[in-house]
């Protein structure tokens, strides 16, 4: 005669000393009915973060140098180092005469160039100088390297799917055998901007997004493609440019998968899941999976308003899990 378990709790006791767990008492934490992120909006303030970033360079030096990055951690999970969803992002700063040894590793990074004058990039064995508003790409498992060359701080935001790699168990970091990998002779230096290459030149950007609208609808999107043609940034991250008018605002919407939103000109007000953030050039926005989000243009001159945004949309959108709903107009 099968036995009758009135005791509950040593029930699970015993399921737990077995290595199971009742479905039962489990299904609605671990499989919700809707998103249910652990991400929460948030804002950070360039001003405040590269302050601290500068000062991290009177004590990281050397080949530290490489790690001075500041992380932005998200108050909904500040024991994992993700700003929204699976996303990584963090500030940092090189010095004059600085560089970095060439490595490469399983993340994908894309950086937001804040502020260079003399700044530089090498991927793959093309060396390219960066500037303020570019958005330079470096696929997984490509070889690259850093340097400094002006008179000042170079300043970008690392955006990477570094969480993702970690949940998946999947990192790998090396160093290559010497300290540059562009070899004896010169790199061939790229210096202009086509679509799929390796990095999306600032002149470029507002020229796209002034030609995008002509509709007169007051807002444009500009998506950005990776190498050798392809839609996204890579296979883990998509990236675009938002533009908007003066006094305008992009349409509400909301999707499955994180996005983290960067002000590269002028102020806006961006609204997420019901909270608004004044938000200036430099400045980042977490938006959580499944928040529903807008930019207005709250700048008090007729500056238009431009913010990069990165996501988690093309990995969703593999797995079949990508759901956006849009109040396009």
């Amino acid at each position: 005669m099968a036995e009758t378990t009135t005791d509950l709790a040593g029930y699970h006791r015993r399921a737990a000393a077995a290595g199971v767990v009742g479905r039962w008492s489990s299904a609605n934490e671990n499989l919700p009915w809707r998103p249910e992120p652990r991400s929460v909006p948030q804002h950070w303030s360039y001003g405040r973060l590269r302050t601290l970033a500068l000062e991290a360079t009177a004590f990281v030096r050397g080949e530290d140098g490489a790690l001075r990055v500041l992380t932005l951690l998200n108050s909904g999970h500040p024991d994992r180092e993700a700003a929204a969803g699976h996303l990584y992002s963090g500030l940092q700063v090189l010095v004059p005469g600085e560089d970095m040894h060439s490595h490469r590793h399983a993340p994908t990074a894309v950086r937001f160039v804040h502020e260079s004058e003399g700044g530089w990039t090498a991927v793959d064995g093309e060396r390219m100088p960066v500037g303020p508003g570019d958005v330079v790409l470096t696929p997984a498992r490509k070889w690259h390297e850093h340097g400094n060359d002006g008179p000042g701080p170079v300043v970008w935001q690392d955006c990477t799917d570094d969480p993702l790699v970690g949940a998946l168990a999947a990192s790998h970091f090396e160093l290559f055998p010497a300290r540059s990998h562009l070899g004896p002779r010169p790199a061939a230096v790229v210096d202009g901007h086509e679509p799929g290459v390796l990095v999306h030149r600032w002149p470029d950007t507002l020229a796209a997004l002034a030609k995008l609208d002509d509709a007169g609808r007051g807002w444009s999107e500009l998506r950005l493609g990776g190498p050798g043609g392809a839609p996204d940034l890579g296979p883990t991250i998509a990236g675009r440019f938002l533009g908007v008018a003066p006094g305008r605002s992009t349409p509400p919407r909301r999707h499955t998968g994180a996005a983290v939103l960067i002000v590269a000109a002028g102020s806006v007000t961006a609204h997420v899941a019901g909270t608004e953030f004044a938000a200036s050039r430099g400045d980042t926005v977490a938006v959580p999976s499944w928040a529903r989000w807008s930019i207005e243009n709250t700048s008090t001159t007729d500056e238009q308003a431009v913010v990069f945004a990165y996501d988690e949309s093309p990995l969703l959108r593999g797995a079949g899990l990508h759901r956006i709903e849009e109040e396009l107009s």
